[in-house]
């Protein structure tokens, strides 16, 4: 008997410097070396290897090449060494605002919070449509750093005639899906026929209106925003509102929201989730958009507002009814405590409808209830794991699940041959805290010293190589000027 012995030598990597690789480029070769890939599939972290980018397309991803040389030849490296690679975070419920309570935004502000925070692609769900088109135009063309746009306009009509036309329109002016909400039943299936005609796909934004869960389940809806629908489907008859209650007071809206899923019939809710299930309606939660309800002071005094907070969102945020979203005036510990108990029960929900086989999204709604664009996408991120899922399913949902949902299942979502080049690199594991994902990094200990950890270094969209900490210096220049500019008016005013 012959017996081979195979002798596995493990060759130690020699970190290499960056070599000829500057923010805002996207080069014809990029190798990405010796770094961990954490697909958007589901799977765990694998590696090290070496990303091969050719132009805005991911050529190959083979296994990391060690020692002197190794790439010596090549003009643009990345070294990954100690990074962990991801496909770029999609955030399918944005918002590309151009205005906050009244005062411009630039919409470079939130784009470079977004890339900062690893965002590569957004779907936005309401916004000023003519001017994000031309934006979505100059993402596309690399005219500006910002992420891909995916663009949803709002359809409905006084009667279905209407609504079929809008659209057409829709798709005429170049949407690449729909947006409805607080439409009657009638008028919502006429959008939602005419959408499956055009080839649309359509997000619903479910408020206390005629139509839940069921009309979604029935007539084809590709995503519920939120979660309203849901637990109304499962109620026996209708919410227990107090004869005083107001829908348009959304003071009143927002407080009695925290008490809607604890009247949801268990054994009802059930059927809802296995329907929608069933009828391949993807839920996009935004978990994050409402926390504030159950701990309110945690939402005020977030960190990062600090330095990153432009002043025309501070003010939307106060609490004023002008403002739609700022209703926390008088919020009480009671509401704080029915709304705890609300997120228990809603993230089950979620959480059970993934279990059935349903597909989860991620989104932010930010600029809206303290929630700040790019870091409230990663606070979702920890409200999934919250939820009950596993670091390596949150991921997924905010890559491969988001891609599906767009319909890019082939191009977005994944580290794969073939796929766009849409990537971040992040100093520390984010499956082992997901804190790593934020921008201002996890504070820790090394040597008696304290240092921070994590953060994106690297934004990769479409093949153009962005540095994630230059977009938040842009981020607090744009606060800086803009805190400057206020100054300078109320002193005049004065």
């Amino acid at each position: 008997m012959c017996f081979v012995l195979v002798i596995f030598i493990c060759i130690p990597h020699i970190q290499a410097e960056n070599k000829g690789v500057s923010h805002g480029q996207r080069y014809g070769r990029l190798i990405i070396r010796n770094v961990i890939c954490v697909d958007g599939n589901g799977t765990p972290a694998q590696g090290p290897v070496d990303v091969v980018v050719e132009k805005n397309t991911i050529q190959s991803i083979r296994r990391a090449r060690t020692g002197e040389g190794a790439y010596e030849k090549e003009e643009h490296i990345i070294d990954g060494t100690g990074m962990y690679l991801l496909p770029g975070l999609i955030n399918i419920h944005a918002h590309i605002h151009d205005s906050r309570a009244g005062h411009p935004l630039p919409f470079e502000y939130i784009y470079s919070l977004w890339l900062g925070c690893g965002i590569t692609t957004v779907r936005d769900v309401g916004s000023n449509y003519e001017k994000t088109v031309k934006e979505r135009r100059k993402s596309k063309q690399g005219q500006i750093a910002a992420p891909r746009i995916f663009l949803y306009m709002t359809a409905g009509g006084r009667n279905p005639e209407e609504a079929r036309k809008r659209v057409q329109q829709i798709q005429k002016a170049g949407g690449d899906g729909v947006k409805i909400f607080g439409l009657d039943r009638d008028i919502m299936k006429a959008v939602l026929e005419e959408a499956h005609k055009c080839g649309l796909r359509v997000a619903h934004h479910v408020g206390v209106e005629e139509t839940d869960a069921w009309d979604d389940a029935e007539f084809g809806t590709t995503t519920i925003e939120h979660w309203y629908g849901v637990p109304d489907a499962a109620l026996k008859g209708s919410q227990n509102f107090p004869y005083w209650y107001n829908y348009s007071n959304e003071s009143d809206r927002f407080r009695y929201a925290g008490r809607l899923w604890r009247e949801a019939d268990s054994e009802k809710l059930d059927k809802v989730l296995r329907t929608l299930v069933e009828a391949e309606v993807a839920w996009c939660p935004t978990f994050v958009i409402y926390e504030s309800s159950r701990d309110f002071q945690r939402a005020r005094t977030q960190p990062w507002f600090e330095k990153y907070l432009h002043p025309a969102v501070r003010e939307y945020f106060m609490p004023n009814p002008e403002h739609h979203g700022s209703y926390q005036w008088n919020w009480t510990t009671t509401d704080e405590v029915y709304w705890r108990e609300n997120y228990q029960i809603w993230m089950d929900a979620v959480r059970q409808f993934a279990e059935l086989g349903g597909q989860v999204g991620v989104g932010e709604d930010a600029g809206y209830i303290y929630q700040l664009y790019g870091f409230s996408l990663i606070r979702e991120l920890e409200l999934h794991q919250e939820a009950g899922f596993h670091p390596i399913d949150v991921i997924m949902h905010a890559t491969g699940s988001n891609a599906q949902i767009l319909g890019m299942e082939d191009k977005l979502g994944r580290i794969r041959t073939g796929y766009l080049a849409d990537l971040i690199l992040v100093k520390g594991n984010p499956l082992e805290n997901l804190k790593f994902l934020y921008p201002t990094g996890v504070l820790d200990i090394k040597d008696e010293k304290l240092i921070t950890r994590g953060g994106v270094k690297w934004t990769i969209k479409d093949g153009i190589v962005y540095s994630a900490p230059k977009m938040m210096e842009n981020v607090k220049k744009i606060v800086e000027q803009a805190e400057s500019a206020l100054k300078e008016e109320e002193i005049r005013e004065n």
